[in-house]
């Protein structure tokens, strides 16, 4: 009994030992399959899907090009960004209209980016003031890393959602307010920080970017994604993608201004006057829009302290300067009602 139960235990030992050599083999190999799928998936996460950082493939012998032959694709590529951005019209004119009734609830309007797509924010906020006489409170500008951001570039400000939200916060955001992130990438952190908090405050979002399926489009109420495609200098969103943000903008303020009554035909009528390029450029508008002598034109506009809407007034309706200015207060700022048109 005993030499029987000694051999059982021995043939269950053999068939142990046995055994785990080729569980330890099988193990092996799961672990060296495992591996290798962690590998690949590594591999997968270099493998961008954002149309902006892959290549073009027109461009890969870029640093063996003449002058001639690069200039010559440049301007190939960038007849494609105005076919992009035709796609977009109705997004871009759903967004003037979103932005003219924020504005006239008396709210502002907001961009908002980082490095190139943050300064074409900066650049078309900027132009507001002088070409349309506008408050510099009315169109503002929020650039990850602030000032210096402008003109250097500074390291790490994007990367912080944190930050979009903190200085989106500090200009007290309200309904009537409309947010525009800017991010050609569709994936800047600091963009995505302002248009989430944006969100929670019950602003109107608006993205513009160059790539349709990323998470700015998923959290913009109006998404306009004119996908310019790969870049000259891969990944260099300068170029295309810059250049479709600043035709964007263009229109969103232009369009913006129209609607508001701040330019009379297609004339700057609330154009500041800060230099004599501009004093020139004024009396011109005048006698374009009155169909006065430039000398009229500038009698007029002196009379009117040089308020160029009021001098219209004048030109247009035979009126003094404080006939004028009335006739502009009864219809609320309204110029084609003042000049009874």
């Amino acid at each position: 009994m005993a030499g029987s139960a000694r051999g059982l235990r021995l043939r269950r030992y053999n068939a142990v030992m046995t055994f785990q050599p080729k569980k330890r083999k099988r193990a092996k190999r799961q672990h060296e399959k495992h591996r290798s799928i962690k590998n690949r998936s590594k591999e997968i996460l270099f493998i961008d899907h954002r149309l902006t950082e892959q290549r073009n493939a027109a461009s890969r012998n870029l640093d063996r090009m003449t002058a001639m032959e690069i200039v010559r694709l440049m301007n190939r590529e960038d007849r494609k960004v105005a076919i992009a951005v035709r796609r977009e019209l109705p997004a871009i004119a759903g967004a003037v209209d979103a932005i003219v009734n924020g504005i006239r609830r008396g709210g502002r309007l907001f961009y908002v980016g980082a490095g190139s797509s943050g300064r074409m924010g900066v650049l078309d906020a900027a132009e507001c003031p002088p070409t349309f006489g506008t408050s510099p409170k009315l169109v503002q500008a929020l650039i990850a890393g602030g000032r210096r951001a402008i003109t250097h570039a500074v390291e790490g400000a994007e990367d912080s959602t944190r930050n979009g939200e903190r200085d989106l916060r500090a200009k007290r955001l309200s309904r009537n307010d409309v947010v525009v992130g800017i991010a050609a990438s569709g994936t800047t952190p600091y963009v995505l920080g302002a248009l989430k908090y944006a969100r929670r405050r019950g602003a109107t979002t608006v993205a513009v970017t160059s790539n349709l399926r990323m998470p700015v489009g998923r959290l913009a109420k109006i998404v306009i994604a004119p996908e310019v495609g790969p870049e000259v200098l891969t990944g260099s969103t300068r170029l295309n993608a810059g250049t479709s943000q600043k035709m964007v903008l263009n229109m969103l303020s232009t369009a913006v201004m129209a609607r508001l009554g701040h330019v009379y035909e297609n004339l700057m009528i609330d154009v500041v006057i800060t230099n004599e390029k501009v004093a020139e450029r004024a009396l011109r508008i005048l006698a374009e829009a009155s169909g006065k002598r430039v000398s009229a034109a500038e009698h007029a506009l002196r009379a009117a302290g040089h308020d160029m809407r009021v001098a219209l007034v004048i030109l247009k309706r035979g009126v003094g300067a404080r006939e004028a200015k009335k006739l502009i207060a009864e219809a609320r700022g309204d110029l084609r009602k003042a000049l009874g048109e």
